[in-house]
Order: structure tokens, then C-alpha cells, then sequence
């Protein structure tokens, strides 16, 4: 695979503020990169600056070769976007928005017209072309924002929380229809606030907090890299506060967490070998247990790990 974007020590400031800082970041040609981070982690931002809608203040950013500074026409020619704001006219039909979208990119002509017809249709949404996104639900606004988008076949789809409240039904469209463009030859930055949406879809993922991208790689090397273990979650009635400490103070739990109805989520080392110990202590207690869960190390661990706080948590 070839680089399709390229950033080199990118800076972006805000007054005082540093809003992404010294990011260097290569994605491939191909790829659906899942791009996470808190509230304010610099997301945004780094989307918008690859887009040429806010200039940076120092280092350099590439697609396909084209300077974002010195070539903005070129860039955005190659680049669709799909902003976390649903960007369409609502006073307009769904027709005429893609239309007017297509017309932008220079389309004309009938490739104007099968290009509008092949969106709507990819979208689910060619019988409610004459319809205004006034009578449509969000989920179906979330759709014709994506047909906009994709009317002149960008090498680059970049789509900024594109399933922000909608019904389960038009997520799982728009997810099967990143997919689709993938396989079309469209290459995918996706931000979410949704990790199994990321997980399921992408290639490789890159993590930003506080401006910085402080882990890049496939999920699973990025696990293997923070060092994560498997957890146990076990459930016991009536477990006391004793108990609890005692599992908690144990020399091989590396992670504790009590959770409601007398539930444990801990990590141990080697548990295989001191899982008895476990067993042990509840029976010491006069507790048995009910159940035992074994959970494999996911995205949502990972990222909490790396920076202490979940995706929702503001800056």
C-alpha cells in the first residue's frame, strides 16, 4: 500500500491553547482508519486542517502528494466529507442537495445525473428522492448527508461521527455502506464516540489525547503493546467490603473495579494459577460464587488505559 495522507510534525494553536501538537501520522492507501479521543482530544481539528478548512501553524500535510497549503483546490477535490453537523438544505429535496453537492465537485451532464441517481440509491434513499430532508428522520438526514459526500468518488471519505443519534437500523446502513466504499477504493478516516463501531470497521486505529496521537496501530497490537490481560468477572452474593479489600489488596491484582449486584471485575496476573486464591478468599467469607466471565481484552480497555478516562469524558 502507498500513503494517501501524510502528516509531518503538524501544529495547530489556538491563541494560548494547543489544539493538536507536533502530530505526525501516515495512513495508507486503502485503509479505514478509526481515528478516537475524548471531547477535545484534537480530532476535529485534525480532520478539519487535512480539509484545508483551518490553516495550521507549522509542519506539513499531504494527500496523495498535494500540500494542503500550497494545493487546497487539488486536495479537496480528492476529499469527501461528512461533518458531525448534518450540512444539508432542507428546503431542497434530496435530489436537488446531492445535485447541488455533485455540482460543486464540477460534475456535469449525465455523468451529473447517474452520479446523483448511484448516491441515492447507495443510500437508501432513491424513493424519497423528491422528498425534503424537512419530513425525514435523523437517521435518514445522517444518509443524504453520506450521498453528498460521495457523489464524485473521493480517494478520501472522511466521516466525523457520522451515527450521532440515530435509530440502530440507519447505523448498521451507514456502517455496511463504509464498508462498501472500502471495498469500492475509498479510503476511510471514521471518528466515533462508539468503540464497537470502530472495532468492528476498521483497519487500524489511531488514539489522540490532548492534541497528540499517543498510540497508532491494529487493535490488537495496540493491546498486546499497553500489555493488557484478560479479566475476570466474578459475582458473588452479599459480598462484603471485606472481602472486596482482601481480593483488592492481593499482590497479583493488577486492576480492580466492584460493580453493582456483588460483582468483581479484576485482572490477575498468571490467573490460571491465583484464580484459587480468589476462590479462596470468598470462602473464607462465607461467600460463594455464583459466576465467573472471563473478558477479553476490547477497545474500551484499551483506551481507558491509555488515557485514564472513557471517550465521553470532556477535555
Amino acid at each position: 500500500m502507498a500513503a494517501l495522507v501524510e502528516f509531518k510534525n503538524v501544529v495547530k494553536k489556538y491563541e494560548t491553547k494547543i489544539s493538536v501538537n507536533q502530530l505526525s501520522l501516515t495512513i495508507e492507501q486503502g485503509e479505514i482508519f478509526g481515528l478516537l479521543g475524548p471531547n477535545g482530544a484534537g480530532k476535529t481539528t485534525t480532520i478539519h486542517l487535512l480539509s484545508g478548512l483551518l490553516p495550521h501553524n507549522s509542519g506539513e500535510i499531504y494527500l496523495e502528494g498535494f500540500s494542503v497549503a500550497a494545493h487546497p483546490l487539488e486536495v479537496k477535490r480528492r476529499i469527501g466529507l461528512v461533518p458531525q453537523e448534518i450540512a444539508i438544505y432542507e428546503n431542497l429535496s434530496a435530489r436537488e442537495n446531492v445535485t447541488f453537492f455533485a455540482r460543486l465537485y464540477g460534475l456535469r451532464g449525465s455523468v451529473l445525473q447517474e452520479r446523483v441517481e448511484e448516491a441515492l440509491e447507495f443510500t437508501g434513499l432513491q424513493k424519497f428522492a423528491k422528498d425534503k430532508p424537512l419530513t425525514f428522520s435523523g437517521g435518514m438526514k445522517r444518509r443524504l448527508n453520506i450521498a453528498c459526500a460521495i457523489t464524485h468518488r473521493p480517494k478520501l471519505l472522511i466521516m466525523d461521527e457520522p451515527t450521532v443519534g440515530i435509530d440502530p437500523q440507519s447505523r448498521n446502513h451507514i456502517l455496511e455502506s463504509v464498508k462498501k466504499l472500502n471495498v469500492m477504493g475509498s479510503t476511510i478516516i471514521y471518528t466515533s464516540h462508539y468503540m464497537e463501531e470502530v472495532e468492528a470497521i476498521s483497519t487500524r486505529i489511531g488514539i489522540m489525547d490532548q492534541g497528540r496521537l499517543i498510540a497508532c496501530g491494529t487493535k490488537d497490537d495496540l493491546i498486546r503493546h499497553a500489555g493488557l490481560k484478560e479479566r475476570l468477572m466474578l459475582q458473588s452474593s452479599r459480598l462484603s467490603d471485606e472481602a472486596a479489600e482482601e481480593i483488592r489488596n492481593h499482590p497479583r491484582v493488577t486492576f480492580f473495579q466492584r460493580r453493582e449486584g456483588g460483582m468483581l471485575e479484576i485482572e490477575l496476573q498468571e490467573s490460571q494459577s491465583y484464580l484459587q486464591d480468589i476462590l479462596f478468599i470468598l470462602s473464607k467469607h462465607g461467600l460463594a460464587l455464583q459466576k465467573l466471565t472471563r473478558v477479553e481484552p476490547d477497545l474500551e480497555s484499551l483506551f481507558l488505559t491509555l488515557t485514564g478516562r472513557t471517550l465521553r469524558d470532556g477535555a
